[in-house]
C-alpha cells in the first residue's frame, strides 16, 4: 500500500490536504465544553497597608492570611508578594478541574476569618478576593 503513495506523491498530497481541511471543518463543530482543562484555577487576594514596608506587611498581614488559608479545600499551593509600597498579593492555585466559584468562596471565608488579626488600616481598606487563571496557554488553546 505504501508503494502506491510513494509512486504517486500528488495523490498523497491531495489526500493529506483533504484530511486537513476536513479536520478544520470538524473543529468548528466541537463545543468548547469538550476542551480539557489545561491550567489550574487561581484565586488572587490583594490588600494594602499604607505606610508599611515589605517586612511589616509580610509579618502583620501576609502571615495571618497565609496561616488561615493553608489547607483550604482543593488548594495546590500559594505564593505571596509583599512590596515596599505596602501592597500584598497572595495567589492561591487550586487543583485542575476544581470549581473556581467554590474555591473563591472557600478562600474568601478563610480571609474573613483572618481579618480580626490584621491591622486596623488593612481592615479599613479591605482585602479583595478575585478568581482567575494564571496562564495564557488556555487562550491560545
Amino acid at each position: 500500500m505504501s508503494e502506491f503513495f510513494i509512486r504517486r506523491p500528488i495523490v498523497a498530497m491531495v489526500i493529506s490536504i483533504f484530511m486537513v481541511l476536513l479536520g478544520l471543518i470538524v473543529l468548528k463543530g466541537i463545543p468548547v465544553s469538550q476542551y480539557p482543562e489545561i491550567t489550574p484555577p487561581m484565586i488572587k487576594i490583594t490588600g494594602n497597608y499604607t505606610g508599611a514596608n515589605a517586612v511589616n506587611v509580610e509579618q502583620t498581614v501576609a502571615t495571618p492570611i497565609e496561616q488561615q488559608i493553608n489547607g483550604v479545600e482543593d488548594m495546590l499551593y500559594m505564593s505571596s508578594v509583599s512590596s515596599a509600597a505596602g501592597v500584598l498579593e497572595v495567589q492561591v492555585t487550586c487543583n485542575i478541574g476544581a470549581d473556581v466559584d467554590k474555591a473563591a468562596l472557600n478562600v474568601n471565608n478563610r480571609v474573613k476569618q483572618a481579618e480580626p488579626r490584621l491591622p486596623l488600616e488593612v481592615r479599613r481598606q479591605g482585602l479583595t478576593v478575585e478568581k482567575g487563571s494564571s496562564a495564557f496557554l488556555q487562550v491560545i488553546a
